[in-house]
């Protein structure tokens, strides 16, 4: 009987003991989320210690405090999928790694929470309007759940381009107590600087007799924005324009939220971090155009009206400029508040700036310089010459993939691109062979075909894709994926049901209703319908060669083929 005694104490003691051991799991992090921690650890992000907890969260995106009352308008959380969730609690360490597999820092759970995501972009954007990328991201990309707690560095992000202008808080800092250089003007951007930049910064500048501090963002921007890798080559032509003594460059590893006067104020509180002392505010500053009705989704001059009153708190003051444009009489850029409304003045907005590279114009040189017009020209080719996607998206039987094989060879007859054709039945016996048909593994196949899609039109190519692809998130993750790289376009196929279980030659449709295949699309499970395809063809009313006309006419409308 003692025997038995000791046994059962010792195995409660060591159940007792390894109950007690924190859990210790692991995360690879999303470029957005990469950008966030190095700029928890470099302190960009001070006075933050780590990834928001629900206290902190609930209070930034209500009142744009943290709880111990400091200005902070932006929620930081890192979000994490509902599998993920249920396997860590409060008091476990999650490794953070880097996308080559590299751990850079361990997080310690405080909490674990579900966000309403709809009060967040309330909250954070003013709108659940998912035309603004920020909302977009939010309900299509961002994660379900989110983590909360500090974190403890084990390694900085590693970069291997530019290297020597990614200087930390500490180091731009330090560079400016060593040359004397006590006030500072920062100017954000997100987009190559031309000739109105030029002159606004250099205007700020002089009248401030401040040093400048050109500080773009190098991390997640709008899509469809020019890459970093051509606008930091465009900064450092710019550079020549300057006197050396009073400029210097410096890149900003940030995801911008794109939350015009929320982001400006966020802006400004990072600044202050890197020893800036003013920070310039333009029109419409992180700004994401317009909304579904064709109206801005921010007043021009909101985003200055919210840091201005937040300036003295923040510790960092406010440069306003209003627009800048050129006046041809005088060959020079004005601010809209110095000239009379009859004076004729000349200005190219970002969408008109797209348009002329899209269609392969030369830049006027009264909007910029010639070199930054020729390095804009190496990277973005006119659309005729650029890569893209076709996304057929609609139910079994519809007629996507006898669509995209006709177009496939129409396209073959007309230009020189090589095409690629991303057939579900196909994927599914390559590229996605092993997944079944759960909701994860069909979603798991769709992006993978997004991946593959991508790589196809980053490289020049055309990818016609054609499969069921019934979530909405699945869809939207792809498109913001693509256009990053070149043109997408969505076709939702929109064959009834009633139609398509007329055409199932295989008994698809029948066996699903007859409880044999589980979750089968249009029966035991939604396919949710596309909100935003830039066609909608329907086969019980078009042709196939009509289909075929339909897209390409699309095609040449949008500049993809001449």
């Amino acid at each position: 009987m003692k025997l038995l005694r000791y046994i059962f104490i010792f195995t409660y003691c060591i159940n007792a003991w390894a109950i007690s051991i924190p859990t210790e799991e692991s995360l690879t992090l999303t470029q957005r989320q990469l950008c966030d921690l190095e700029l928890i650890l470099n302190e960009g992000f001070a006075p933050l210690k780590g990834f928001m907890n629900q206290s902190d969260y609930t209070k930034v995106i209500e009142e744009m405090r943290l709880t111990d009352g400091t200005v902070w308008p932006m929620p930081i959380t890192l979000d994490i999928s509902e599998d993920f969730a249920k396997k860590i609690n409060p008091g476990c360490k999650i490794v953070l790694k880097g996308q080559e597999g590299h751990p850079l820092a361990n997080l310690y759970v405080e909490d674990v929470y579900k966000p309403n995501k709809t009060a967040e972009a309330q909250g954070v954007f003013s709108t659940t309007d998912t035309t603004h990328p920020g909302v977009n991201y939010l309900f299509n990309t961002t994660k379900d759940y989110y983590v909360g707690g500090k974190i403890e560095k084990i390694a900085m992000p590693k970069h291997y381009d530019f290297v020597e202008l990614r200087k930390t808080p500490q180091e731009i800092k330090e560079y400016f107590k060593r040359n004397n250089i006590n006030k500072i003007v920062a100017f954000q951007t997100r987009n190559p600087m031309h000739r109105a930049h030029i002159e606004l910064t250099m205007r700020a500048s002089r009248d401030l007799d401040a040093h400048l501090l050109i500080h773009p963002a190098v991390g997640l921007t709008k899509p469809g924005d020019v890459d970093h890798f051509t606008r930091v080559k465009c900064y450092k032509k710019i550079l020549n324009y300057f006197s050396s003594e009073a400029v210097t460059l410096s890149l900003l590893p940030i995801s911008m939220r794109m939350a015009g006067p929320k982001e400006a104020l966020w802006h400004a509180i990072i600044r202050k971090n890197y020893g800036v002392t003013h920070f310039i505010v333009g029109r419409d500053h992180a700004g994401p155009g317009k909304d579904k009705n064709g109206k801005d989704f921010y007043g021009p001059y909101d985003a200055q009206e919210l840091v201005k009153k937040y300036e003295d708190e923040i510790g960092i003051k406010m440069v306003p400029f209003k627009e800048m444009v050129y006046v041809p009489d005088q060959d020079k850029y004005f601010s809209v508040d110095e000239i009379s409304k009859d004076t004729k003045v000349l200005n190219i907005s970002g969408t008109e700036l797209r348009k002329i590279l899209q269609e392969g114009k030369e830049m006027p040189t009264w909007f910029t310089y010639p070199e930054i017009a020729e390095e804009l020209r190496k990277t973005s080719p006119a659309r005729s010459k650029q890569g893209f996607t076709i996304f057929f998206t609609g139910l079994s039987g519809a007629g996507k993939s006898t669509i995209a094989n006709a177009l496939a060879i129409k396209l073959m007859e007309i230009q020189n691109r090589k095409i690629s054709l991303l057939d579900g039945d196909v994927v599914r016996l390559n590229l996605s062979k092993g997944l079944g048909f759960s909701k994860e593994d069909r979603s798991t196949n769709v992006r993978r075909v997004g991946y593959v899609s991508n790589e196809i039109t980053k490289n020049g190519g055309i990818a016609l894709c054609a499969l069921v692809s019934p979530y909405e998130n699945d869809r939207q993750s792809n498109r913001n994926l693509i256009l990053e790289n070149g043109g997408y376009i969505e076709v939702h196929v929109a064959t009834s049901l009633h139609e398509c279980e007329l055409r199932d030659d295989k008994g698809l449709y029948a066996l699903a209703k007859a409880g044999k295949i589980p979750n089968f699309t249009g029966i035991s499970d939604p396919y949710e319908t596309p909100s935003n395809p830039e066609l909608i063809i329907d086969t019980e009313k078009v042709s196939v060669s009509e289909a075929i006309d339909l897209i390409i006419n699309k095609l040449k409308i949008e500049g993809y083929l001449e």
